[in-house]
């Protein structure tokens, strides 16, 4: 019997990336997301391995009817990837809009919460199941005109961390990745589609790529049953931190 992923998050970027490196692994991949076009993509390419879900995690009624109509054969999930997440805005706190910091709060923090509340207790009762949350270095320390986006990563891993203490008595393995800088559409998301402003962000870097961190998650998934990869910092080589990254002069 194949192993079930589900992926929140996966019509790109490093979402989309974990759903191909784990089919490519030998895991049927439930794949969540709010474009229905692109999980149509992923569904002609992927057929009979992947199933998609169209919905919004921030919306947790949905969310709910959603994931309480998964066929019965997906409905034994062995790993819960929460990526679905975002940045908007790179201002100072004093000068935000309300609108991107809500929208980081629901998707970052109430989405992972929503998630973990409607999947976990199905692995609990199956004594089976692994929980990668995707955070971020910018949860370790603030950074200029991103603090929104910071404590929202702060707390995904406080509550990664809390969710490991919850479920030390069983078997469930929590992992939390904390990538740096990731060439994606992120940037692009961040500044409202602005894309010469996010492609300066990786300019004079070889950043990482979203494939980097879909191995990061498959060494912690395919980790032996009694190794538990509690939290794995991910930096391109030339990234000492959130902040100090050395380009080419």
């Amino acid at each position: 019997m194949k192993k079930i992923a589900l992926v929140t998050g996966a019509t790109s970027g490093i979402g989309e990336a974990i759903c191909r490196t784990f089919i490519g692994a030998g895991f049927h991949v439930i794949a969540t997301g709010r474009n229905r076009d692109r999980l149509n993509n992923l569904k002609s390419e992927f057929a009979d391995a992947i199933l998609t879900l169209c919905y919004d995690v921030r919306d947790v009624e949905a969310t709910k009817s959603t994931i309480d109509s998964i066929p019965e054969n997906w409905q034994a999930i062995d790993v819960l990837v929460n990526n679905a997440g975002l940045a908007l805005g790179l201002e100072p706190e004093y000068e935000g809009s309300f609108d991107d910091w809500f929208t980081m709060i629901d998707t970052n923090i109430k989405g992972l919460l929503t998630m973990t509340r409607y999947i976990v207790p199905g692995m609990i009762e199956r004594n089976h199941g692994h929980i990668i949350n995707i955070g971020s270095i910018a949860g370790d320390a603030a950074y200029a005109n991103g603090a929104v986006y910071c404590a929202t990563k702060a707390a995904v891993k406080t509550l990664t961390d809390g969710l490991r203490i919850d479920v030390a008595h069983t078997p469930l393995r929590v992992t939390l990745l904390k990538p740096g800088l990731v060439e994606t559409n992120f940037s692009n998301v961040r500044f409202h589609g602005d894309n010469e402003r996010a492609d300066n962000v990786y300019k004079g870097i070889t950043p990482l790529t979203a494939e980097d961190i879909a191995s990061a998650a498959l060494y912690a998934v395919q980790a032996p049953e009694h190794v538990q990869i509690a939290e794995m910092l991910i930096l391109a080589t030339h990234q000492a931190n959130g902040s100090i990254i050395v380009r080419n002069r």
